[in-house]
């Protein structure tokens, strides 16, 4: 096969599979020279260390939480970043926060910067929805267990952050008082929350 016939292929399978980490890339019959002088060449736009997609696509609409979910496999978007995707604060992340398992490790990544949680138990089970960003499955909790997860981190992240998460929710079209107090329950903060939720109502 001629360059040309080469970089056509490769060219080819990003048009298909859209993100690819390096070892997909590989595993797919693009070599490593190709890859990266596609990448040199600007053909391929470079996400992260090793996470690549075509550079003429459109720009991605979320593209640190994408990258995020393609990089840590099996984290959970969580807390200020969840709340941000559901439009349930003002805050604009500075990191994205996202849960992993209690015990797992989670891989480092140059770009974006990541604020690490660690749940346990239904904690970690409990309120996790995957949406479709960008052609890329992510991970991410409700906006119900998001609220909830705000009150329970009100100490490191400030309560006026639960106070904003709670009242944007009150006006958000999923508002369900028995899901945000089971959540409240799983989260062990319903004898927090209760008194400002009572306060809404």
């Amino acid at each position: 096969m001629s360059a040309t016939e080469t970089t056509q292929a490769a060219l080819e399978i990003f048009r298909q599979h859209g993100i690819l980490c390096t070892s997909e890339a590989l595993a797919l019959g693009i070599h490593p020279r190709t890859l990266y002088a596609l990448r040199d060449a600007g053909a391929l736009e470079r996400l992260a260390r090793g996470l690549y997609r075509l550079a003429e696509l459109p720009p991605l609409t979320h593209p640190d939480l994408v990258t995020v979910a393609l990089k840590v496999p099996g984290g959970v978007i969580c807390l200020v970043s969840a709340l941000a995707f559901h439009e349930l604060t003002t805050q604009i992340p500075h990191a994205v926060d996202v849960a992993v398992q209690q015990g797992s490790q989670c891989p480092r990544l140059e770009y974006p910067p990541l604020r690490v949680f660690r749940f346990s138990g239904v904690a970690w089970t409990e309120g996790v929805e995957t949406v479709v960003l960008d052609g890329v499955p992510v991970r991410i909790t409700n906006p119900a267990k998001s609220v909830a997860d705000s009150f329970k981190y009100r100490r490191k992240l400030g309560l006026d952050l639960a106070l904003e998460a709670l009242k944007a929710y009150r006006e958000h079209v999923t508002f369900d008082v028995t899901t945000l107090l089971h959540y409240a329950r799983i989260c062990r903060v319903e004898e927090v929350l209760k008194p400002y939720l009572e306060a809404l109502l």
